[in-house]
């Protein structure tokens, strides 16, 4: 009898090494790294505001994200459907949670390689300051918890159909609710017809509002159980939508 552990793992193993088996893989990673360089270094000032912090670099990720985990994610359950392999799988010795939860660290995982390739930055601010280290490993932990918010919600799309295309912009649309929830524009304008308390309902639900407190070093459980909460949530509903399947 297989271990529910050795299950995951095994499938974890095999949908990581697919990863980089094809060269979409590395063109993310290159995509990734140019991106978030580019909009560090140049479009977010990072030699202008004259201070040892990685703030110009965190505030794009919620944005960055949003188009590029879906890329990333998009094919973990639609792909299984258009080949017809689904049936396959889950007529395997494994579960089917045992197979979200595999596909699911799979990816986190390329996503926190991803990452991790971002170390530049770090020597960067360190050679040319003295920046507190401790907010910018705050600041991963909650991009790490960003990523796999996003993942868990494009995990749950991809369950949904068995076009990839499909499910990135069903993804997007929905990781964009949850960042506009907490937009300081969009929040500015809510305020002018709901109560405040309305407003900071709808705002307690944003990626963004949870996502600032990592920036600024604080890493508050709340925070982090909502993240936790919408990843649960997120493939909880996967396994739903995969047993009526």
């Amino acid at each position: 009898m297989i271990s529910a552990a050795h299950a995951v793992r095994t499938i974890a193993k095999r949908e990581l090494v697919a990863y980089f088996t094809s060269p979409v893989a590395y063109v993310f990673l290159v995509i990734f790294l140019l991106l978030t360089g580019f909009l560090t270094f140049t479009a977010g000032g990072f030699f202008e505001r004259g201070e040892a912090s990685l703030a110009a670099f965190f505030a794009f990720h919620p944005w960055v994200y949003l188009v590029l985990v879906p890329a990333v994610g998009m094919r973990l359950w639609a792909e299984e459907r258009r080949a017809g392999t689904l049936e396959l799988l889950l007529t395997l010795p494994v579960t089917a949670w045992q197979a979200i939860l595999g596909k699911f660290a799979a990816s986190w995982t390329f996503l926190a390689i991803a990452l991790a390739l971002t170390f530049p930055v770090i020597v960067t601010v360190n050679v040319l300051g003295e920046p507190d280290n401790g907010q910018i490993f705050a600041g991963y932990l909650g991009s790490f918890f960003l990523a796999g918010a996003y993942l868990a919600i494009t995990c749950f799309t991809s369950a949904t159909t068995r076009n990839q295309v499909v499910a990135f912009i069903l993804s997007v649309v929905l990781c964009l609710f949850l960042l506009l929830a907490g937009f300081s524009p969009v929040t500015d304008l809510l305020v002018r017809w709901a109560s405040p308390a309305l407003v900071d309902t709808v705002a307690a639900f944003s990626v963004v509002t949870h996502f600032d407190g990592f920036q600024k070093g604080v890493i508050d459980s709340r925070d982090v159980l909502f993240f936790l909460s919408v990843i649960g949530f997120a493939l909880f509903a996967t396994g739903v939508v995969l047993r009526n399947r």
